[in-house]
């Protein structure tokens, strides 16, 4: 009681001297954020690609501004209205006037930013290029990277300290927290996660103590069932300099109100006195409000718990300190409370939706860890795919290790699995229904037990679970923005050789020779052995080779790190393309071939060769 009467008071005197200071714009990336003036805010509309500005005063959406392809973090620039938004899907990022609606820069960088945060004077941005992992520091007025550094591996959360000096980076698949000198470009410490830490998008800087707060998951791979395999967590970091390398303070989110089960925590947001912390969950649609402890025991103890709409992504407080925001993703709307009673007092609308209502349904479901999707409310479909990515981890199944995959492309790719034991998305309702999940199912009634049993049509939930599931879309590789280097080039004659035979299963246009139709083809390629526990192998569904720049790690047990290793260490006996005869030169001519795919959208030769997209 003492330590927290003496922290209040610490507060209290600190708010007191430095108001200003603390009520500048936040220093976090965010898909939402408060101008320093308390005036405006703006969000980040990643699936209709604008910005929707909202006055504050009024309560009113000012205005919506189209940007492009998956906006995600923002920041405003210093104390201004002018703001500077990660275009993940575009490859730019884009500053903008928030009063006007007038686009001021767009920057063009290597590929998918996601962070992005401001000085105190809005002259440098610092944004994280998720791939290929770099920050890159960005001229405002002139709309220019001055300079590019290595940033870990996946850097997503960035925020930058009241110095403007020390960059604290999250990196998104690992849960790892790295700090770095931004004048040198150094790395200055590294709090490392727990090999079970995992997606790790953001994180936010205490305004007095020397911490750091993150929102991430913890993903155990070697349990099957939904109850012990997914976890919410915020680790508390110690940023003082000599704190490196010393163990975090994790809180259990799922046990942090008795037996109260919360998913996927996405972001949080600290008070501008730093003695409250809220954090929103994208999987069960709620909200903990937490008071702020000094002790290095508990840090964390429970305030409040609110319900909110659907698939909360964001969260932010007034610079006064009397309001704070939430934004429902999938509602498409902000939600005004009052700090007071954590009641909501106003609801405003930020963009139409982009997509037919069967789609939001199907991609609610997606994202939610409730009935009727899940039992225990741990885990959900996005929990594992986040946004249709893989989350780079390979899962002990009962059936064996399992990678797990991207669903970009996944509508023209069927069947599904590794062991292409499912011919329609709507097969997952077994999922659903099974030991992973443990939901009620969105078929009603008893199904069968074979596989084979066509579930389409049997459901208005699960053909909208399949739209949404068969929506994601391939972006195209970095490494071909000006076309095949010579060595793709070289690369590519070797792959469709006839003594190399790639091709003959990797077909183009989706380098896969995958088919709708059941039971599924399958191939032996000589992985299946390298695992005790592999049950229904050694023959696999060929996976397609799009996108393979960023899926890491490889094959069906994820034991290739790299493209080389699934070459030539995981091929011994030529039974995944005769390789053996290929020079070290050759297999890297080979490896940049692979890592430009695709180079161009696939669809239109597709639909040129007759193939059909599964639609639902």
């Amino acid at each position: 009681m003492l330590k927290r009467i003496v922290l209040c008071l610490t507060l209290a005197l600190v708010l007191s001297c430095h108001a200003e200071a603390l009520f500048a714009a936040s220093s976090s990336s965010s898909l939402m954020q408060i101008s320093a003036d308390g005036e405006i805010l703006v969000c980040t509309n990643r699936d209709s690609g604008t910005a929707t500005v909202i006055d504050l005063k009024t309560r009113e959406k000012l205005r919506e501004i189209k940007l492009g392809h998956k906006p995600e973090g923002l920041t405003f620039l210093g104390q201004s209205h002018q703001c500077a938004v990660c275009l993940y899907g575009d490859d730019k990022i884009v500053l903008f006037d928030a009063d006007s609606g007038n686009v001021l820069h767009e920057i063009d960088v290597f590929d998918e930013p996601y962070g992005i945060v401001s000085n105190d004077d809005g002259t440098k941005l610092y944004a994280c290029l998720e791939y290929p992992s770099k920050i890159v520091e960005i001229d405002s007025k002139a709309g220019k990277i001055l300079r590019d550094f290595d940033c870990g591996k996946f850097p997503r959360g960035l925020a930058l300290a009241a110095d403007g000096q020390t960059l604290y980076v999250t990196e998104y698949l690992t849960g790892s927290v790295i700090s770095y000198d931004v004048t040198s470009g150094d790395e200055l410490n590294r709090w490392p996660g727990l090999s079970t830490d995992n997606l790790a998008r953001q994180i936010v800087l205490h305004p007095i103590l020397d911490r750091a707060y993150m929102p991430h998951m913890r993903s155990k791979i070697d349990v099957a069932h939904g109850e012990g395999s997914i976890f919410p967590y915020v680790t508390i970091i110690d940023t003082k300099p000599e704190a490196g390398d010393k163990p975090r303070k994790r809180i259990p989110m799922d046990s942090f109100r008795g037996t109260l089960v919360t998913a996927n925590p996405w972001e949080c947001e600290l008070s501008p006195d730093g003695q409250k912390l809220y954090v929103v969950f994208g999987g069960t649609d709620d909200i903990f409000v937490c008071d702020v402890l000094d002790d290095n025991y508990r840090e964390l103890v429970y305030s409040d718990y609110i319900r909110t709409g659907h698939n909360p992504r964001a969260v932010k407080v007034a610079p006064d300190g009397e309001h704070f925001y939430v934004y429902n993703a999938l509602d498409f709307e902000v939600v005004e409370y009052s700090t007071q009673s954590n009641r909501p007092t106003q609801t405003i609308d930020v963009c139409e939706r982009p997509y037919s209502e069967e789609h939001r349904t199907g991609k609610i479901l997606f994202y939610t860890a409730l009935q009727p999707m899940t039992g225990r409310r741990w885990i959900s479909c996005s929990s594992c795919h986040p946004d249709g990515d893989p989350d780079g981890r390979t899962w002990q199944n009962p059936e064996g290790l399992r990678n797990t995959p991207s669903l970009a492309g996944v509508a023209w790719t069927h069947p599904l699995h590794w062991s292409a034991d499912r011919d329609e998305t709507q097969d997952f309702e077994h999922t659903i229904r099974g030991p992973l999940m443990q939901g009620q199912g969105l078929v009603r009634g008893r199904i069968s037990d074979a596989l084979g049993e066509p579930l389409s049509g049997k459901s208005p939930l699960l053909d909208a679970l399949t739209v949404y599931n068969n929506s994601h879309k391939f972006p195209l590789s970095p490494y071909a923005k000006q076309g095949l280097s010579d060595s793709a080039k070289r690369g590519r004659e070797i792959f469709f050789s006839k003594k190399t035979r790639c091709a003959e299963c990797h077909k183009s246009p989706f380098f896969a020779d995958s088919n709708p139709i059941w039971p599924g083809k399958v191939h032996d390629v000589g992985t299946g052995n390298s695992d005790p526990s592999e049950l229904m192998g050694p023959k696999y569904d060929t996976p397609t080779l799009l996108g393979l720049y960023r899926t890491a790690p490889y094959l069906h047990h994820g034991k290739a790190q790299t493209l080389r290793e699934v070459l030539v260490t995981y091929n011994p006996n030529d039974k995944h393309g005769v390789t053996s005869h290929l020079t070290d030169d050759q297999i890297d001519d080979l490896v940049e071939y692979l890592k430009a795919l695709p180079y161009e959208d696939p669809v239109p030769a597709a639909k040129a060769a007759g193939l059909k997209k599964v639609e639902r």
